[in-house]
C-alpha cells in the first residue's frame, strides 16, 4: 500500500500595500522632530533638507506625505542624470531618495543642488547615512551635502515599536491580540525592518499552514529568539 502524501501548501509572495497617509503615520518620541519639518513646510530652516534614518524607518512615509504638500516628484539618487535634473525641479519641490555613495552620479547631484539653490526650490533628500558618512569625490559636492541640514530618525522607544507591529498586521489585514504583539516585541530586535519582517514571517506561515495567527504561532516561529 502507497502511502498518499499530503500535498504542502505554497504561500504565494502577494503585494501588501501600506498606507502612507498622514493619518497613518504613528508618532513616537523617535520621529516626532522629522515629523514636525514636514508639518512645517515650507517654514524650513533651508529650502534643501536631509532626512536620515535606518532602513523602514519611515523616510519613505514622511517624504510621501510632504511630496503630496508640495506637489513634489520623487527620483531615487541613483537614477539622477544630468539631463533629468530640470524636469525633476519642474514643480518647485523634489524628493531625491536613498543618497547612498558611491552609487550616484556625483556631478547631477551637484547640478541639481545649483539649480535648486537659482531656482528657490525645495528638496528633501533621504539617507540610511548621517551628513559624515556622505564620502563622495567631488569636494564642491562634499562641502555643500555638508551643509545641509539633517534631520534623524531613531530607534522606536517601546510604545511606537509594539503600535509598528500592530500596523504592519494591519496593513496585511491581520487581526491581532495583545498577548502575540507583547510577545513578538519582546524577542525581536527592535528595529522598524525587524518588526516589518517578523509580521511578514508570521503571515507568511499562517497562510503556509493555513492556521490562524496566534501567540502560539508565533512562539513556534521564534521560539530560538
Amino acid at each position: 500500500m502507497v502511502a498518499r502524501v499530503q500535498p504542502r501548501q505554497l504561500a504565494l509572495a502577494l503585494p501588501h500595500a501600506e498606507s502612507l497617509s498622514r493619518d497613518d503615520f504613528l508618532e513616537g518620541p523617535s520621529n516626532s522632530e522629522a515629523l514636525k519639518l514636514i508639518d512645517h513646510w515650507p517654514d524650513w530652516p533651508n529650502r534643501v533638507m536631509l532626512l536620515t534614518g535606518p532602513e523602514g524607518s519611515g523616510k519613505s512615509h514622511l517624504s510621501s506625505i510632504w511630496a503630496e504638500q508640495a506637489g513634489a516628484r520623487a527620483i531615487t539618487a541613483h537614477a539622477l542624470t544630468s539631463s533629468a535634473v530640470p524636469g525633476a525641479l519642474a514643480t518647485g519641490a523634489l524628493v531625491v531618495e536613498d543618497l547612498c555613495p558611491p552609487c550616484i552620479d556625483e556631478r547631477a547631484l551637484f547640478h541639481l543642488l545649483n539649480l535648486a539653490r537659482e531656482d528657490q526650490a525645495y528638496v528633501l533628500i533621504t539617507s540610511r547615512l548621517p551628513p559624515s558618512a556622505l564620502e563622495v569625490d567631488l569636494r564642491d559636492l562634499r562641502s555643500r551635502l555638508r551643509a545641509v541640514p539633517a534631520v534623524t530618525l531613531l530607534p522606536p522607544d517601546d510604545q511606537l515599536f509594539r503600535a509598528l507591529i500592530v500596523k504592519f498586521c494591519a496593513d496585511r489585514q491581520m487581526s491581532v491580540d495583545e498577548s502575540l504583539v507583547s510577545f513578538v516585541a519582546n524577542r525581536i530586535d527592535r528595529s522598524f525592518i525587524a518588526a516589518r519582517q517578523a509580521v511578514e514571517r508570521l503571515d507568511t506561515e499562517a497562510l503556509r499552514l493555513g492556521r490562524p495567527v496566534t501567540r502560539a504561532l508565533a512562539a513556534e516561529l521564534f521560539r530560538d529568539l
